[in-house]
């Protein structure tokens, strides 16, 4: 039997569960959710420092309205030709991934990871960099070698990997590499590639040019150590 010991000079402990907004079954009610309209969040300089972009951790940055058109500050106004090949990109990440998935369940291939829903967020971002800057992705980023052209049949040998695949079997599958394109290595351990990607960034600091080291990650490998102690240091 325990009994609880009370310390002169110290304020009594106590624990709080909170309770969550809805149960199993309950109706699905996101109004306590604020959505900002379009446009309406500022965009900083992109030579600003960390502390003056603080806010935006904890909004939403939409840029298209309810008509489906690009405003405020964050347009980045692309000419028709830019849009319709970046909605090809998407496009051809959706049919590479539905492709390959199927082949993975019918036994053809061990593993297979898709990157539905998220085409975007390697597609755009690759658009956004130049040619001859550096990636350092997930295994969720094959899109980043589709923007950039990379052939889908050495992709395809790389997961099957075949006698033609151009990492000759040292990888496992969907873990693609190309340093002619700018495709750092994919590491299976979560969060590793951010280390790499500070370290390849000095380098470029100290050779003097001005190369772009361009990390991505899940928000689960955001608890991993890689990705806290080196995102401190910028």
């Amino acid at each position: 039997m325990t009994t609880s010991i009370e310390r002169p000079n110290r304020p009594a402990l106590s624990l709080h569960v909170p309770e969550p907004d809805a149960r199993p079954g309950d109706a699905v009610d996101f109004s306590h959710i604020e959505i900002p309209p379009a446009g309406s969040v500022r965009r900083p300089d992109v030579a600003a420092p960390a502390r003056e972009t603080h806010e935006l951790a904890y909004t939403l940055v939409r840029v298209l309205d309810e008509e489906g058109k690009a405003v405020g500050p964050w347009d980045p106004k692309l000419d028709p030709d830019t849009l319709r090949r970046m909605l090809r990109d998407m496009m051809m990440v959706r049919v590479y991934d539905d492709r390959m998935y199927r082949a993975q369940r019918q036994g053809k291939t061990s593993f297979y990871m898709k990157s539905t829903g998220e085409e975007a967020v390697a597609v755009a971002a690759t658009h956004a960099l130049d040619r001859d800057d550096m990636t350092f992705p997930t295994y969720r980023q094959q899109g980043i070698l589709i923007a950039r052209d990379y052939p889908l049949v050495q992709m395809m040998c790389q997961v099957y990997s075949n006698k033609g695949d151009p990492l000759k079997g040292r990888q496992l599958p969907i873990m693609y590499a190309s340093k002619d394109y700018g495709f750092f290595s994919i590491s299976g351990n979560l969060a590793t590639q951010y280390p790499q990607a500070v370290g390849w960034a000095m380098g470029s600091a100290i050779r003097g040019d001005s190369r772009i080291a361009s990390a991505y990650i899940g928000d689960g490998s955001t608890a991993e150590g890689d990705f806290h102690s080196r995102n401190g240091r910028g």
